[in-house]
């Protein structure tokens, strides 16, 4: 075991990957600086990740940079709702000649897929990505396949009310370590990205600077940033808060149909050592709790019918959480 000492100063040297990430993203988009590194944390993690927004925000242009940067395979799955669950996985084929059926492997098979607008394709078609998502394996007829590591699903979406969408089943939900909300860019960033994309033809490639060799080691260091009793003692506070607010002090019941798992629990953990490593620290400070929690909770904490009617959100409930959780 490493100390909190050797750790800080190897992730003070790993992290100028980090920074080379950042340098080498601004190259193509502007501003989304959370975006991206949720999506580095993502990677650190090995997690998957849901991004929700309007269409034209970068969403789409985020992953395939993102993936660009990595020596990695990279498969892009546009949802529709005549999508099947064998145009994700794969199939078998039968050859009449041998008389024998053959595996053709689906898109899933890469290391980064991009899931994109994944609330446009029914229900069938998003449970076909579960077993993948929690197992990293995919079952086509009667055999199983591991998938590469890294595997990532990152997953945009269109927000809920938009035509033609279905809302995703909570357990695939569940799944995703975070869920990002893209915002519009600033007036700064809009007048930049006019300036650098509104050309018929705008230059937009990124070197790849990391392999997943690479990706594997930062993240077994990330595995190892030092978390105080304290801040863990934080984190499960945070989650029963969303169980049990009136143990907490907090008039939110009503409004709570049901709280973060326990998934929430081992996801805000990991996310908030990948917080402290871009952050090039090799210990966990609650501040790196407060931060990342919006993103591991939005998605967990489901509201009852009379918090909809109150146009109330799981932001406002999650907020509301944060500030009554004693900070240790």
């Amino acid at each position: 075991m490493m100390d909190v000492k050797q750790i800080s100063e190897r992730v003070e040297k790993e992290s100028a990957i980090i920074a080379q990430i950042r340098a080498e993203a601004h190259k193509v988009i502007v501003g989304q600086e959370v975006l991206l590194d949720r999506l580095v944390m993502a990677l650190l993690c090995n997690q998957h990740v849901l991004i929700e927004g309007l269409p034209g925000l970068a969403k789409t242009l985020s992953v395939t940079t993102l993936a660009q940067m990595i020596q990695a395979s990279f498969k892009r799955i546009q949802f529709t709702p005549d999508l099947l669950p064998a145009d994700v996985l794969g199939t078998q084929i039968y050859n009449p000649k041998s008389g024998e059926f053959s595996i053709k492997q689906g898109p899933i098979f890469a290391n980064i897929v991009l899931a994109d607008e994944i609330n446009r394709a029914p229900a069938k078609v998003q449970s076909a990505l579960l077993e993948a998502m929690q197992e990293a394996q995919v079952t086509i007829g009667d055999e199983t396949f591991q998938l590469d590591d890294p595997f990532l699903v990152l997953a945009t979406q269109n927000p809920a009310e938009q035509e033609g969408t279905y809302p995703l089943p909570e357990a695939q939900v569940d799944r995703f370590m975070m869920k990002l909300q893209v915002e519009y860019p600033k007036k700064a960033e809009e007048r930049e990205i006019l300036k650098r994309m509104a050309k018929s033809k705008p230059k937009l490639t990124v070197n790849s600077i990391i392999t997943p060799q690479d990706v594997v080691r930062l993240r077994e260091l990330t595995d190892e940033i030092y978390m105080d009793e304290k801040v863990e003692d934080y984190i499960v506070d945070l989650i029963e808060a969303t169980r049990n607010p009136e143990d907490y002090g907090l008039d939110i019941r009503q409004f709570i149909r049901y709280g973060a798992s326990p998934r929430a629990t081992i996801f805000l953990t990991m996310a908030s050592r990948a917080h402290a490593f871009i952050e090039g620290r090799g210990y966990v400070t609650p501040q790196d709790v407060k931060t990342i929690a919006p993103d591991v909770l939005r998605h967990r904490v489901a509201l009852t019918y009379e918090a909809e009617a109150e146009e109330m959100t799981s932001e406002q409930i999650i907020e509301q959480v944060l500030a009554k959780v004693p900070v240790p």
